[in-house]
């Protein structure tokens, strides 16, 4: 099985250079007539869309593609090695901080927020990282 990660953007120009400077991510292709960059360098490639604001993303009555801050119940979590570092990266490629650093036993945690309204989240693991902590995880796994 594979994944994909897509992203709408309302500017996929401004999209790419944030991808870009944040994170080091590299063009791949465009396609679809340049709607749709491929973003390479991380896990999974990131396919950012370019989707107009107040457009439907889906056929349900009165859902419209809105770029402000807004919440969902998918963000993406980027493990850095170095969360200072990559904070100021992020924040100087126009991320927003969405509050302090947070120290856990299994590393360090920020939340942020892209340029379109996206959460996301700087980890910088300590130790094992969630494998510190993790007990039923590999039980369920093992099931699986």
């Amino acid at each position: 099985m594979q994944w994909l990660l897509n992203l709408d953007v309302p500017d996929l120009p401004a999209a790419v250079t944030f991808y870009r400077q944040a994170f080091g991510l590299r063009v791949g292709r465009e396609l679809f007539d340049g709607t749709v960059v491929e973003m390479l360098g991380a896990a999974v490639p990131l396919y950012l869309l370019h989707k107009a604001p107040a457009t439907r993303p889906c056929p349900r009555r009165g859902v419209q593609r809105d770029y402000s801050r807004h919440w969902m119940p998918l963000h993406l979590d980027v493990v850095v090695a170095d969360l200072d570092l990559a904070l100021a990266r992020t924040l100087g490629a126009g991320a927003q901080q969405e509050g302090e650093i947070q120290e856990y036993d299994w590393g360090r945690l920020v939340t942020l927020s892209d340029p379109f309204g996206h959460g996301l989240c700087l980890l910088q693991w300590r130790g094992e990282g969630y494998d510190l902590v993790a007990t039923h995880g590999r039980a369920i796994d093992a099931q699986n």
